[in-house]
């Protein structure tokens, strides 16, 4: 065989390889990650879910791609945690309130009155507490991966103004299809219906319930105040989002992928903590401007409201075991002494 005949055989041989291995490469499609999450694009909720979608994509080398998908497009949180744990869809971010049904221990964050400000969640929810729940879920199908910020919850109303227990009287209030959040609201004298989040805008347009309780930043990106005239400034539960992953799919990943995911929830929960907070404090002169009176309980009526609810609390501590329970109390008297 001459020399330029061996030589046309090897670079017929290395083009055919290249294309072989071109067209191989090809074939590797980037691992598409199906991320649900209820409000719209434009929310907190919406936005941290892109800073999610972007570290994943960054950290993995663009071989995982998140296809964020909000405004309930997959369904209801409830509706999207049962697909997350028969393997249908990877991952989503939601209400810890609609998991109670399936880690009853996250009825703790439920509890009215029970965190006072940013500090104590942070503190309680990113330490051994908080891992002690998420970690919880796993028994069930679901991988918890970190806890972002919904943020402390208000009444909106299209009735009266809320100023004592007595004006909730006769008020129809939407409520999370969540145990504690519907005997609470009854204890303290509203008419509690639980019904998604999803059905909700239409329910206070069509008069189908009166009110409903959320926090500042969903209030205005969902435009409630369209449809509610009365909001009162409660703060009577902080309220937790949390990124959770199917245990089906999880378990398929290698522990870098893993890495990759709880590395980019905590990236993302970092910025969503710090948005929701800055957005927080401009919504409600947001509200007050499209027209919504706006008022605040005052500190002696969230005392009365807190004396009223010690049943629910009772049954909160029986719910989420009373060790979990006391181990909370005495870590907020930790956290308070430290001020």
């Amino acid at each position: 065989m001459t020399f330029l005949r061996r030589t046309l055989i090897a670079a017929t041989t290395a083009a055919l390889l290249g294309a072989s291995f071109s067209a191989l490469a090809q074939d590797i499609k980037p691992r598409l990650i199906r991320f649900g999450y209820g409000l719209n694009e434009q929310s907190n909720q919406g936005r941290a879910a892109k800073v999610f979608a972007d570290a994943v994509d960054k950290a993995s080398g663009g071989k995982m791609k998140v296809r964020a998908i909000g405004a309930a497009a997959l369904g209801p949180d409830t509706q999207m945690q049962q697909a997350l744990i028969g393997g249908a869809q990877e991952m989503m971010v939601g209400s810890t309130a609609t998991l109670v049904g399936i880690t009853k221990e996250m009825a703790l964050w439920d509890t009215p009155f029970l965190i006072s400000n940013a500090k104590e969640a942070d503190i309680l929810l990113d330490g051994p507490i908080g891992d002690k729940i998420r970690n919880k879920l796993q028994e069930k199908g679901l991988v918890g991966l970190a806890y972002w910020e919904n943020g402390f919850r208000n009444l909106t109303n299209s009735k009266r103004a809320i100023n004592t227990m007595e004006d909730l009287q006769g008020v129809k209030l939407r409520v999370m299809q969540n145990n504690v959040f519907l005997s609470s609201f009854q204890t303290l004298g509203a008419n509690a219906v639980p019904m998604a989040f999803s059905e909700l805008f239409s329910a206070l347009e069509t008069k189908t319930v009166d009110g409903q309780e959320n926090p500042f930043n969903t209030i205005l990106s969902s435009k409630f105040y369209e449809v509610q005239k009365y909001m009162t400034v409660t703060n009577h539960v902080y309220s937790p989002w949390i990124v959770t992953v199917s245990k089906k799919w999880w378990d398929q990943l290698s522990k870098d992928e893993q890495k990759v995911l709880m590395d980019a929830a905590k990236v993302s929960r970092d910025f969503e903590r710090k948005d929701t907070r800055d957005e927080a404090t401009r919504a409600i002169g947001d509200l007050k401007a499209k027209g919504m009176q706006i008022n605040e309980l005052s500190p002696a009526e969230s005392a009365r409201m807190r004396d009223k609810l010690t049943k629910v609390y009772a049954l909160i501590a029986a719910d989420v075991g009373m060790d979990l329970w006391n181990e909370t109390q005495a870590e907020l008297v930790k956290i308070r002494a430290k001020k």
